[in-house]
């Protein structure tokens, strides 16, 4: 079998660890049969963008047996940021990972010793007592010699197969239970998305039946290199890349990272981009095989019924808006926004919930799974179970937020010399991606009344751009000139709080939330950017 041996015992927390955890789960111990979980995680898949096409089987066996999420948001548009974030249940300005290095705190020493013991999936493992099984793409350093190497074994995890750095189809290594195990380029045996599949299913044989088990199956698809299986490199040859309003058009009254981008593309821009969006969406075929194993076995094995299933991705992905022809990082919808379906006990089927949800809430949702006192975490999300079991009586948040730190390297690219010191991810065509000072945090806000973006620019220009996602979903105008401005105050007091928020913080009501009013008095800059300098809130 490509799974490999059996692992050994499953590891133990520290007591020490433990101490500040005990209590949540074990009034539950023997009062009533426990929820499995299985978290589906993809890497770069969109939502905005057709992204879920490919996926039949995955949208027949868990969006239509249970849930789906519209308006389901990453707080930041990077894999290992998000990744953290899903881990931890914070925003990055909580858990202190802002970009794919070690250096930015992806999988660092820092990362393992002050995060890493308190993610959803330790407290599963030490509190709730599951069995805790991860296979696939952990965080983007993992496995890195100044990170521990592949013998490090992240606290809380049973069952361990994760794959070194980035995400592979063949060529690649894995940590089987902290030692390494590199594979080849044999189809039958190495293609990882299908290694995965079967590491799962055999988990799923040999798992203990006595205590309840959580699944994160964390799949190479449809990252880059966008190696489909064998079987399926010839689907979608008449698929393009959606020609959605904002394709291939100049970003005006945008950040200079997106002006600068050449319109109209080159044509060899363009032939890269729609081969590159095919061959993402055939990828993806296998990781729809792989749901359909994971719940025929579920299925014949009598735990389907009491399993909740998560699937979703770590970030979104642009191919070809405002000019720019692949990559993420963006503050746009097509970046930020991802998919999200949930089935499970109590779900009923056929549904779509409009409700403004971010990747922080998988691992509160998932503990209060379990059963565990959620006032005992730290976490900045909130617990989705109200909106899955269709609570008519929830009163629920307006905003998230996203934020993303820029990354340069301080150098002119020799392959695009016109461009400036300090910039990075150069694709086709000398087209940045990004930069040091691509930094920018957003406020996303959806109410009754409100359907709005609203972001700050980190830089010399402090720049401000605002979006009615309703009039403009392709966020062509900038509205930040011409938007109210007492709208604009409430947007720009609401980020400031957010940005600074922690834990309970992050839960209260924001400026969109009924039952409150809000009195704001207003200044502007010499940029133009709206600073509140006084702010009173005050419940009808």
């Amino acid at each position: 079998s490509a799974a490999g041996p059996r692992p050994g015992r499953p590891r133990r927390l520290p007591a020490l660890l433990l101490l500040p955890l005990l209590g949540g789960c074990l009034g539950l111990v023997g009062a009533a049969r426990r929820p499995n979980v299985l978290l589906l995680l993809t890497d770069d898949q969109d939502a905005e963008l057709g992204g879920m096409t490919p996926l039949k089987k995955t949208k027949a066996l868990i969006g239509e047996k249970g849930m789906t999420f519209s308006s389901a948001y990453v707080p930041s548009a990077l894999c290992c940021p998000s990744r953290a974030s899903i881990l931890t249940g914070k925003y990055p300005h909580n858990h202190h990972v802002v970009n794919n290095t070690l250096e930015g705190n992806c999988s660092s020493k820092a990362w393992q010793k002050i995060q890493e013991p308190y993610t959803f999936p330790a407290i599963l493992k030490s509190v709730c007592g599951y069995q805790t099984f991860f296979a696939g793409k952990y965080l983007n350093e993992y496995g890195a010699p100044d990170a521990g190497g592949l013998e490090h074994i992240p606290l809380g995890w049973s069952y361990w197969y994760a794959l070194e750095k980035n995400s592979k189809y063949y060529n690649y290594t894995l940590s089987i239970n902290g030692k390494a195990r590199k594979h080849g380029e044999n189809y039958s045996v190495d293609y990882l998305t299908d290694v995965l599949a079967n590491l799962s299913l055999d988990f799923l044989d040999y798992k203990s039946n006595s205590e309840p088990f959580f699944m994160m199956i964390s799949t190479p698809a449809p990252h880059s290199p966008w190696t489909a299986a064998p079987q399926y490199q010839k689907a979608f040859q008449n698929v393009i890349a959606p020609r959605n309003k904002n394709f291939n058009i100049h970003g005006t009254n945008k950040h200079w990272l997106i002006r600068q981008a050449k319109t109209p593309m080159t044509n060899s821009s363009i032939r890269f981009l729609d081969d590159a969006f095919r061959r993402r969406w055939q990828t993806l075929l296998s990781v729809d095989d792989l749901v359909e194993k994971l719940v025929k076995r579920l299925d014949s094995t009598g735990e389907l019924d009491n399993t909740y299933i998560f699937y979703t991705s770590d970030n979104g992905y642009h191919t070809g808006q405002f000019s720019l022809p692949i990559d993420k990082r963006q503050l746009y919808e097509f970046d930020i926004k991802v998919p999200l379906l949930v089935r499970g006990p109590g779900i009923k089927p056929n549904q779509t919930s409009k409700m403004l949800v971010s990747n922080i809430d998988l691992g509160p949702t998932i503990l209060d799974l379990a059963g565990y006192d959620l006032n005992k975490t730290q976490m900045d999300g909130m617990s989705l179970l109200p909106i899955l079991k269709g609570d008519r009586n929830l009163t629920w948040r307006s905003d998230v937020l996203v934020e993303y730190q820029g990354e340069g390297r301080n150098v002119t690219d020799p392959t695009c010399p016109s461009l400036s010191p300090g910039v990075s991810q150069c694709f086709p065509d000398c087209v940045c991606e990004d930069a040091y000072n691509n930094t920018y945090a957003c406020v996303r806000t959806l109410s009754s009344l409100w359907n709005l973006q609203y972001c700050e620019f980190d830089d010399q220009e402090v720049f401000v751009e605002v979006y009615n996602i309703t009039a403009d979903p392709d966020q062509i105008t900038n509205i930040a000139k011409s938007i109210d401005p007492e709208l604009l105050g409430k947007m720009n007091y609401r980020l400031m709080m957010l940005q600074s928020c922690s834990g309970p913080t992050c839960r209260t009501p924001g400026v969109f939330d009924p039952g409150y009013r809000f009195d704001l008095r207003l200044m502007f800059n010499s940029h133009g950017s709206v600073r509140t300098r006084r702010f009173s809130k005050h419940p009808l």
